[in-house]
């Protein structure tokens, strides 16, 4: 009872600020801000309504392509900025619709590529940054020469690639699950195509013709047919055949079926190598359950500390799925896994409201009093501070796969092998989480019990024994696999698993759900074998010839606790997460048909293993 009315007021607190209150406090102006090239750009900017020479405020901007909505000077938002506590303390909110969206003029290009600025008429999502930022600084009166970004998914690409804007006035930007780089974030895992996220074809690849106020896309909008979300997906077929039937004329989806490899046409979206000589404060925060944008937020961090020394650059990772810092549900769970009471607010009000507060409104030429990197155990369930990201301080260890299935940190002196037949016809589900398919993207698959694949034979485990301690792994993933195919190619997905001890407590918020035994997945990843030397260039596997397919899976800080296990599982199908590799190698995987699809007996032999980093 007490927790439920400490929620109670907690939700009360956060949405005290209302509409009505937004009414009260700012006035709303919407303006076309024109760029160097001359393209206008819709813009809504909400000022304190007690702004003046004595009372200046800074401004705190988001740049998106999902609209800028409600459109009306007369109307509100139901709330803005990143959090309540920013709101209630003031800021000039500024919203703009990106080129080619909403209410904004241009032409929509998905992860803008950047150019070369040989002259003022060459532009990209930087220098729209700069202009839309010079033309605020010069014409909203009274602000007080500061300005901050942020932005979640997409519009944290946005906030990142603003970051390169280089004005004077931008002090602060925090890009919220960042997208870095389509072959490997979102749309694509190491080049394999998520099939999961089929349905978002609509908003990202359909061109509008004049200025719309609502979403012009909805009649490519595929709506669910029924509860269980895999029967759409069970009767999809291949990667051609649906796009022959959903999206012949969606220009993204198009681009991507022309694109199998990391060519030109990716590299140049790649915001990767464009990111140095960032000089100002830089917050990049994700979720380690983030499915959608796990990859951007550690690459765009550990990116900026290699190339911009003069950056406070800084990291906070939660125990969030896609953007869940930015809603508090009380208790904190993702799938069923709990992690604590108010999770979200805790993040808002002690990280994201310190570090705008200190750069916007304090000295932001002194660092904020945040760590360098504010991270979260999955394990312990707690946030910890390090002085960078990975920690200095953890040691390399390797998880053998031994043929008998254990995971051992031996290597074995005799070379055995561990075997398995993949069937694309009939491929390992990504979930049974079937309602969850129906969604756009799919999301508690990242945390999910993981027994429902023990029962394949086309699954593979090793498992340790019981842990006699604690066992931290904070840091980076490398998978480094020998194996041997039949046939000419092959995806690999390694999942990371904490299995639970047999005497594991039920929890009363999740009746229905066996604790003991529990098989959370901590970390996955997939690698289709074609890119294993190059993702520019793809290669044919040998049949029956041993080969390396060594890839990195993502960063992690999760303790497996005393009297748990750590467990391995690897597979070649991952449906409908991820798009049926054929298994036959093909030019364009995409335009496989039904009877390119080849059974193999693949092998991993045992000096194969898992390269992570252990804290002690």
């Amino acid at each position: 009872m007490k927790f439920l009315i400490k929620t109670l007021l907690l939700i009360l607190s956060l949405s005290a600020f209302s509409q009505e209150d937004l009414a009260s406090n700012y006035d709303k102006k919407e303006i076309y801000i024109t760029m160097r090239d001359g393209v206008k750009l819709f813009t809504s900017i909400y000022i304190p309504k007690d702004i003046s020479k004595d009372k200046k405020y800074p401004f705190l901007m988001q740049r998106t392509c999902y609209s800028v909505a409600p459109y009306g000077e007369e109307n509100f938002k139901k709330s803005i900025g990143p959090n309540t506590f920013l709101s209630e303390d003031k800021y000039i909110f500024v919203y703009q619709d990106v080129r080619g969206r909403y209410m904004s003029e241009g032409t929509f290009t998905n992860m803008t590529p950047q150019v070369e600025h040989k002259n003022k008429k060459n532009v990209d999502e930087s220098t729209d940054t700069y202009d839309t930022i010079e033309w605020l600084i010069k014409n909203i009166k009274n602000n007080n020469g500061k300005v901050g970004q942020y932005g979640t998914s997409y519009p944290g690409f946005y906030t990142a690639v603003g970051t390169l804007a280089n004005h004077p006035a931008l002090v602060a930007s925090s890009p919220q699950a960042p997208i870095s780089d389509f072959f490997f974030d979102d749309f694509h895992h190491n080049g394999a195509f998520l099939m999961g996220y089929f349905k978002t074809f609509p908003v990202f690849g359909v061109q509008k013709t004049k200025a719309e106020d609502k979403a012009w896309y909805m009649d490519q909008y595929i709506r669910p047919t029924s509860k269980d979300g895999s029967v759409f997906y069970n009767e999809l077929g291949t990667v051609k055949e649906a796009t022959d039937k959903y999206y012949k004329d969606n220009f993204f989806m198009q681009e991507i079926i022309e694109h199998p490899n990391y060519d030109d046409f990716w590299q140049k979206r790649n915001l990767l190598p464009h990111l140095k000589g960032i000089n100002h404060a830089v917050m990049t925060v994700g979720g380690w359950y983030d499915a959608e944008d796990l990859t951007g937020p550690l690459n765009i961090y550990k990116t900026i500390e290699k190339t911009s020394p003069k950056a406070k650059n800084t990291i906070v990772m939660g125990p969030f799925s896609h953007g869940g810092w930015s809603r508090e549900k009380g208790k904190h769970f993702h799938n069923d896994i709990y992690f604590g009471d108010s999770i979200a607010t805790f993040y808002q009000k002690n990280i994201e409201y310190k570090f705008f507060d200190h750069y916007l409104k304090g000295d932001s030429k002194t660092t904020v009093a945040l760590p360098e990197a504010y991270m979260f155990d999955t394990g312990k369930k707690e946030w910890n501070e390090f002085t960078n990201w990975p920690p200095n301080k953890a040691s390399k260890l390797n998880f053998y796969l031994s043929s008998n299935g254990k995971l051992e940190t031996n290597k074995s002196s005799k070379i055995e092998f561990t075997e398995y037949y993949s069937d694309p016809n009939n491929p390992v589900p990504s979930s049974i989480n079937y309602a969850d398919f129906n969604g756009f993207t799919p999301r508690n698959y990242m945390s999910e019990d993981q027994r429902f694949a023990l029962s394949r034979p086309d699954v593979i485990t090793f498992t340790t024994d019981y842990l006699t301690e604690d066992t931290t792994l904070a840091g980076e993933i490398m998978a480094k696999l020998k194996i041997a195919s039949s046939s000419t190619d092959a995806d690999f997905v390694i999942k990371l698993i904490d299995i639970y001890p047999l005497d594991e407590p039920e929890n009363k918020d999740k009746p229905n759900v066996i604790y003991a035994n529990y098989h959370q997945m901590v970390r996955s990843e997939i690698m289709p074998a074609r890119f294993r030397n190059s993702f520019e260039k793809p290669e044919a596997l040998t049949p029956n010839t041993t080969t390396e397919v060594n890839f990195r899976l993502q960063d992690v800080l999760h303790t497996f606790k005393k009297g748990h296990k750590i467990q391995i599982q690897i597979q070649s199908t991952w449906y409908p997460l991820i798009a049926v590799n054929p298994q036959k190698f093909l030019e364009n995987p995409y335009l496989a048909n039904k009877e390119d699809y080849t059974k193999a007996f693949i092998k991993v032999f045992n000096d194969s293993y898992i390269e992570v980093d252990v804290l002690k």
